[in-house]
Parts: structure tokens; sequence; C-alpha cells
């Protein structure tokens, strides 16, 4: 266990809100947004539904005044696995999305790498939790 520094809990916290925000808006608006990004449909709508959970389960894990570490870790571990994603996606020529598509799938990539980077700083700022 350990306590959150402030900037682990901020960007766990910034994670949830950008996340679920985004959850949202692909959830709901994925046949909207599928034409002028040049994106599938339900790729857009099923990475919203998870992201809804994501968010949701981050968002509870920024509100707890210790943390479980490896749980952090996974957090930072997924947020790195999601870029890498989101890059091979674009270069695998799986979809083919138009300039715009790819710049959406970029900027969320490069936010997503942000928040990894910013959950890894605070998570070595963190400090270990007493144990009884």
């Amino acid at each position: 266990m350990i306590h959150p520094s402030l900037l682990l809990r901020r960007a766990l916290q910034a994670d949830a809100l950008v996340s679920g925000a985004m959850a949202v808006l692909l959830a709901f608006g994925a046949g909207a947004l599928s034409p002028w990004l040049s994106l599938p449909q339900p790729l857009l709508f099923e990475t919203g539904l998870f992201l809804i959970a994501y968010a949701a389960f981050v968002g509870w894990l920024g509100t707890r005044a210790t943390l479980i570490k490896p749980l952090v870790v996974v957090v930072i571990i997924g947020n790195a696995l999601w870029t890498l994603g989101s890059v091979a996606l674009l270069i695998s020529g799986a979809v083919t999305p138009n300039a715009l598509g790819i710049a959406f799938v970029v900027i969320q990539a490069i936010a997503v790498g942000v928040f990894a980077e910013l959950q890894f700083m605070g998570l070595s700022r963190s400090r270990p939790a007493a144990t009884a």
C-alpha cells in the first residue's frame, strides 16, 4: 500500500475525467463521428464502452486515501500500451482514417501517454503506507 503523492492523485483524477468525457463522446457519438473521422463506428462505440468502465475504475482509484501499488502500475502500463496500440492501429492498415481521424487518434494517444508519464512520476513521489 502507498500514500499517493498529490501528483499521482491528480493525474489519476484527470485521467478519469478525460477518459469519462471521451467515453461519453465515443459511446453516444460514434455514429456521428465515424464519417467525420473515417474510423469504423463499432471501433469508436466499443472503445467508448470500455472507457466508461476504465474511467469509473481510475476515478475510484483516484479517491482512495491509500492505494494498492500494483493497481497503479496496471493503470500506468495500460496507458502506455494504449498509446503504443493507437500508433500501431494507424501503422497496421487495419483502419484507413482520413487526416482528421489520424489527428484524432494521434492526439488522444499523446494525451494518454502524458497521463502515463505523470502517473509514473507521481508514483515515484508516493510514500509507503505504514503497515500494522
